[in-house]
């Protein structure tokens, strides 16, 4: 092990003998050598990227409703906030607790209201909010590995066109709950 003698001060008498030009000189080369590593960020360039990206679509208030034992399929809601300058689509996902995972509406048809999947997804406007709820929009979680339980977290991977995979914790609520933390109705 090297030991190098110190001043009163602190300073390595090697830096006080080397004199002030010396420690300018080695300050200059350090710099010479720092400035080219700065331009190696991790910022993509600027043809590589996508306005989606750059917006940082978000998902807020993701939840679920807990099923009862034996339901093979369960909904899940959220908000998709997209503040960028271009549409995004939501195009599906993919959950370990589900076999499959759609996006899907209810429709009013002949006075019946029918849920149907949105085989092109969901389109998330350009500087808009897209909120997902029972009753209109939402996330069908098909073919269940097991019950969606009050109280669980519950992984969830979105797929979207632009913005790519936005991964979500779903909150599960007791069944009949309107939204995330709220009562349910009877």
């Amino acid at each position: 092990m090297t030991v190098i003698p110190r001043c009163p001060q602190g300073q390595p008498k090697a830096a006080l003998a080397a004199g002030p030009r010396r420690v300018a000189n080695a300050l200059v080369a350090a710099l010479a050598l720092a400035l080219p590593l700065s331009a190696c960020g991790s910022a993509p360039d600027a043809d590589t990227r996508t306005d989606a990206t750059a917006s940082r679509t978000t998902v807020e208030r993701a939840w679920s409703r807990e099923t009862a034992p034996g339901q093979d399929a369960g909904g899940a809601f959220l908000t998709i906030v997209n503040p960028g300058s271009a549409p995004d689509r939501l195009i599906g996902g993919k959950a370990s607790i589900a076999g499959d995972v759609q996006v899907h509406t209810v429709d009013m048809t002949d006075g019946v209201m029918r849920m149907r999947q949105l085989a092109e997804g969901l389109e998330i406007p350009a500087g808009g909010t897209v909120t997902l709820a029972p009753g209109g929009y939402h996330i069908m979680l098909m073919d269940l590995q097991r019950p969606l339980t009050r109280g669980d977290a519950v992984p969830l991977t979105l797929e979207f066109e632009k913005a790519g995979r936005i991964e979500v914790n779903l909150a599960v609520q007791p069944i009949g709950a309107a939204g995330p933390g709220e009562a349910h109705h009877d």
